[in-house]
């Protein structure tokens, strides 16, 4: 019997490809490789995609055997899931895969705003130490802030953990009810009490239609003038040029962005050139482990192949 043909776009783990390699006839192809992708599309029974492959209407036209896509990663933004259930498509994903990894990034983001650090690479005399040790002297310690969670799912609520155990006060907002039991020691509040009262608002909602633009001016108007706003979670739900328009308006703030709509950014991107805006080449979840957990989508691939149930299905 023929192997099932298996398109992988985007880099994936070498252990878990060469895995799916031995069951399947596995063809590393980006999305845009002309005449060898086309030729491809329409013999593949399955497609491996990561961030930046769009599982489209177009797409799914032109592989018609298709019975099986696996997104390497937790959000399901650049797949269109209706399509793929229309079209009688699997998918499958690994909703936990980088929870650790963007939980500890996001923490390692607020430490570099909140303790100013610098790495001496020689000697200095005594009266540079000096000043050195009072330049770079934080005004607060992460216990006297309060942090604001907004969304408590499987990052946010890691986030809050942590929160609560460095001794912040920890608030969050959520859509859905949370269980007392689930709020990690972190306290359930309104959305304008969540800004209004965040010295650090993290942002970890998912990247529905609904949420894109959700830090929009609005909201903004609604955070203290010394906020920290973090984002790694997805760039289309900041509103960019809200967003600079509140850095220049409040020096003091600052916006911490692993992440960004368009991705990479263009040289006009309303937030470049910003001192209080820090931007980072989406990496919360660039770690060996968080991208070994994430291409492990392909045994859930298999198992769909194979006609079984997979572990993790979008539907």
């Amino acid at each position: 019997m023929d192997r099932p043909v298996v398109i992988q776009t985007e880099e994936l783990d070498a252990s878990a490809a060469a895995w799916l390699g031995e069951r399947c006839d596995l063809e590393v192809c980006a999305i845009d490789e002309g005449n060898r992708c086309r030729e491809l599309l329409a013999r593949a029974e399955a497609l491996v995609v990561r961030t930046y492959t769009r599982v489209d209407v177009d797409l799914l036209a032109r592989a018609p055997r298709l019975r099986v896509v696996g997104r390497a990663g937790v959000g399901l933004d650049n797949i269109d899931l209706p399509a793929c259930i229309a079209r009688g498509v699997r998918v499958v994903y690994t909703p936990d895969a980088n929870s650790q990894a963007v939980a500890e990034y996001t923490f390692a983001l607020l430490v570099d705003a909140s303790r100013p650090r610098l790495m001496l690479e020689g000697a200095v005399d005594a009266k540079r130490w000096g000043e050195l040790r009072r330049e770079l002297r934080a005004p607060r310690q992460l216990n006297e802030m309060t942090l604001g969670v907004l969304g408590m799912g499987r990052i946010g609520s890691r986030v809050a953990r942590i929160g609560v155990g460095l001794g912040m006060d920890v608030l969050f907002h959520d859509v859905r009810e949370i269980a007392d039991d689930a709020g990690m020691g972190a306290s359930p509040v309104s959305l304008d009490e969540l800004c209004g009262r965040a010295d650090v608002l993290t942002i970890h909602i998912d990247p529905r239609e609904s949420n894109r633009r959700f830090v929009n001016s609005a909201l903004l108007a609604t955070c203290k003038p010394t906020v920290v706003l973090i984002n790694t979670s997805r760039g289309l739900i900041v509103d960019d040029l809200a967003l600079a328009g509140f850095l220049r308006a409040h020096p003091l703030a600052q916006a911490l962005l692993d992440v960004h709509d368009p991705e990479p950014f263009e040289p006009d991107y309303p937030l470049l050139g910003l001192s209080n805006a820090h931007l980072s080449p989406h990496i919360a979840a660039a770690t060996d482990t968080a991208q070994q957990n994430m291409s492990w989508v392909v045994r859930d691939v298999w198992r769909v192949l194979k006609g079984e149930e997979p572990e993790f299905a979008a539907h």
